[in-house]
């Protein structure tokens, strides 16, 4: 008898993930983004009901952002108001969905606008790469040139000394302080993004290495390696084991009122290791 009221709780248990699987791919990915940001985690004091009424700010990416230290600008909107959305979210685990907005940052003048991504880039175009989560956690990007090889472009030595624990609704852009420009070879260029609740361990002793010290082993500072680099092995590994839970959307200014051209990435699961990964394909002619 006890044996089958376990297998009957774990039944239950089994359709209520699957239920909440579904209901996290009523919304869509941005969706999913911003009503995160306020969604109480286990130990959080809001109601989950109240907490999943919020929503993006509709006004233009960079319009009203504040430039921070480090290359990093806050997302927040100019009046400070989050307007409400109807649907209630809920989050499948202890956690709310994790999630990653890119967008291109194209450099004319002294400004920079979002542009798609899938925008075929020229000779001398100047470009960075802007990213925010929704959540606190670790970010990763690399780039793989013409070698085949995968470089480390963040975490980065200019931005917060290496560290690359990131804040919820903080941009940072990439590289920081300067643009990568396309010179007169055509091709294309690749990123590859992971953000991560936890420290990945696929990439952190690749990148990072103890410093000296007389610490203990797990209190010893981190140290940026200066030339980490990685094979197709360790990305092709990320991606196929983290891609398929993940919802994305591409917006631009045509669908109104968003006024923004980005990619939003978002893992529904809620766990406590969720981790979101994106491939970034950058054409040039």
């Amino acid at each position: 008898m006890r044996g089958i009221w376990l297998c009957l709780l774990a039944g239950c248990a089994l359709s209520a993930g699957a239920g909440a699987q579904q209901d996290a791919k009523k919304f869509t990915a941005r969706e999913l983004f911003y009503a995160a940001v306020d969604t109480p985690t286990a130990s959080g004091q809001k109601p989950a009901k109240a907490a999943a009424k919020a929503k993006p700010p509709s006004h233009k990416a960079s319009a009203s952002d504040q430039t921070v230290a480090g290359g990093a600008s806050t997302g927040q909107s100019s009046n400070g108001a989050v307007p409400v959305v109807k649907a209630a979210y809920r989050p499948q685990g202890p956690h709310p969905a994790l999630g990653l907005r890119y967008t291109i940052l194209k450099k004319t003048g002294d400004a920079q606008a979002e542009v798609n991504a899938e925008t075929t880039f020229h000779a001398g175009d100047r470009i960075r790469l802007a990213v925010e989560a929704n959540d606190d956690g670790y970010l990763y990007v690399v780039n793989r040139g013409s070698s085949g090889t995968w470089k480390l472009l963040f975490p980065s030595p200019e931005i917060k000394d290496g560290d690359n624990r990131v804040q919820k609704r903080v941009r940072y852009e990439i590289p920081s302080g300067y643009t990568f420009t396309f010179d007169e070879q055509a091709g294309e260029e690749k990123l590859f993004i992971v953000l991560s609740r936890q420290p990945e361990p696929d990439l952190e002793g690749l990148i990072y290495s103890l410093g000296q010290g007389g610490q203990p082993a797990a209190e010893k500072p981190k140290v940026l390696m200066a030339s980490a680099a990685f094979g197709d092995d360790v990305i092709g590994k990320l991606r196929n084991t983290y891609a398929r839970d993940l919802i994305v959307e591409k917006v631009d200014d045509e669908q109104t009122p968003k006024k923004e051209k980005a990619v939003y990435a978002v893992n529904p699961t809620g766990s406590a290791d969720s981790r979101v990964v994106a491939d970034v394909t950058l054409k040039h002619q």
